[in-house]
């Protein structure tokens, strides 16, 4: 099928993010209902333009298979996450770690050293999505324990986890954006020094301060810390042996294991741990990897913590990624997206402009195509070429595509990635957002150093004909990007 034989005038291409971001805006902030039906919506939206731009509905089914199938490996991970959360839970992984961790963590430093933790995890793994699932619960439940918002300890793990996951050889996206703008992998790491180093201190600074504003040592109350650690005690069989679940899955990531196998193997040691450490019987191992682990202790606070995982706990979020890329599928490959990004190109003048539209690119398709993923290929291949013809280097793309494409996707409810940290961490994008302090901050910092000049890397007009040549061929034909890339 030739997309390009469809030409959307801007102003009706963008009519159904409008009717979408209206309709969510309507349902979550005044009827506080769950975003589900403005997606909906927005689907329903873009189906109906489509078809008056000469599509048939059968183009249109394949357009929203096609978006989901982009989907799936996402919502297999998001499933095995429910069984990791569930059998970790019922194998008393979980309360170990936060067991462990209330004993050795300084309330005060608590944001920070989690930070840290998960910045150097998602760094040795690659994976934003396996720190959060292991490191990230944990924090959780101490943040928990001592008090501290939700929304805020979701934020100091979102940061440090996508710190690691952006700035890591082995990260997904990180080879993405290097391999789709034809940087050297290495190379793009070191520019990308530049915003996200900046970014990471600003985040420990913010985070330290409001350590020390959200808890007061002196009157930190530890009687409720020491209930909370007896409960754990009387409920769970706790063990620093148990801590090894964890340690050995990000061990089979450091050593390649692709993240679902790990996390598969993550669960089956958690059910082994329900099964034969805990004493649970049999039947009850299996019923919590399916609807998740139920508490009862009289202790609310610890009940709260420890009731939830499973594959059923996660049909939220399941349901809430097929939707989406329903509408995503459509924008897509209708070419709606391509005519709106194409105006964008048009607007885009100098090195601040090139780079800023390119960060608010990926920011846009995050939002209409819900995929991080996307969001690093769609605006590369519309602004690789315009990149190099102005004698900037190719790195100078390859960070802006993770500067706005990795890092915004967590702001996004309806995104894979809001909707897999609201499955995981229990905390909505909305709350976490404000506190995700590195991924606003370092995007902020790429326009100002777009403006300044300082950073950006320059090639002379000999290396661009060579680019152009090595990426292109001798063809001149600006519409060559989309073909080879």
């Amino acid at each position: 099928m030739d997309l390009k034989e469809k030409e959307f005038n801007v102003f009706v291409a963008i009519i159904p993010f409008i009717v979408m971001i209206f309709a969510m805006l309507i349902a979550v902030i005044v009827l506080k209902v769950d975003p589900h039906i403005p997606l909906v919506i927005g689907t329903a939206t873009a189906s109906i333009v489509a078809l008056t731009a000469g599509y048939k509905w059968k183009e249109i089914e394949e357009f929203m298979y096609k978006g989901i199938k982009l989907a799936l490996p996402a919502i297999i991970i998001i499933l095995l996450v429910g069984l990791v959360i569930g059998s970790w839970i019922g194998g008393g992984v979980v309360a170990s770690m936060i067991y462990y961790g209330l004993l050795i963590i300084n309330p005060t430093y608590f944001l920070v050293t989690i930070l840290i933790i998960c910045g150097i995890v998602s760094l040795a793994t690659g994976s934003s999505w396996s720190t959060m699932a292991t490191i990230g619960v944990a924090g959780m439940g101490i943040g928990m324990s001592m008090g501290i918002s939700p929304a805020i300890t979701a934020g100091a793990v979102i940061s440090g986890s996508y710190f690691g996951d952006k700035m890591s050889p082995l990260s997904d996206t990180t080879n993405l954006a290097s391999g789709l703008t034809h940087t050297d992998l290495f190379d793009h790491i070191k520019h990308m020094m530049w915003t996200t180093i900046p970014g990471l201190i600003i985040s420990l600074i913010a985070f330290f301060f409001i350590g020390f504003n959200v808890i007061d040592t002196k009157t930190f109350d530890t009687n409720s810390v020491n209930t909370m650690l007896v409960t754990m005690q009387d409920n769970f069989v706790i063990s620093p042996w148990l801590l090894l679940v964890p340690v050995l899955v990000v061990v089979f990531i450091l050593f390649k294991m692709p993240a679902a196998p790990a996390l598969f193997m993550g669960a089956v040691m958690g059910f082994l741990c329900h099964f034969f450490v805990q004493g649970g019987a049999f039947s009850s191992a299996v019923d919590t990897l399916t609807n998740g682990f139920e508490l009862t202790s009289g202790n609310e606070a610890v009940d709260k913590l420890f009731t939830r995982g499973g594959l059923m706990d996660m049909m939220y979020t399941v349901s809430m990624t097929i939707v989406a890329m329903t509408f995503a599928g459509i924008m897509e490959y209708s070419g709606m997206l391509k005519s709106i990004m194409e105006q964008i190109l048009k607007i885009a003048k100098g090195t601040f402009g090139l780079i800023t539209s390119t960060l608010f690119s990926a920011l846009f398709v995050n939002a209409t195509c819900s995929e991080q993923y996307i969001s690093i290929v769609v605006p590369s291949r519309m602004y690789l070429r315009s990149f190099v013809e102005k004698n900037l280097d190719t790195r100078n793309l390859s960070r802006s595509l993770e500067d706005g494409g990795t890092l915004t996707s967590v702001f996004i409810p309806w995104n894979t990635c809001g909707v897999y940290i609201f499955g995981t961490l229990g905390v909505a994008a909305w709350e976490y957002g404000p506190y995700a302090i590195l991924n606003f901050s370092v995007p902020i910092i790429a326009m100002i150093l777009a403006a300044t000049g300082i950073g950006i890397k320059k090639i002379s007009d000999e290396e661009k004909e060579n680019l152009l040549t090595e990426i292109y061929g001798t063809d001149k034909n600006p519409n060559a990007a989309n073909a080879t890339l």
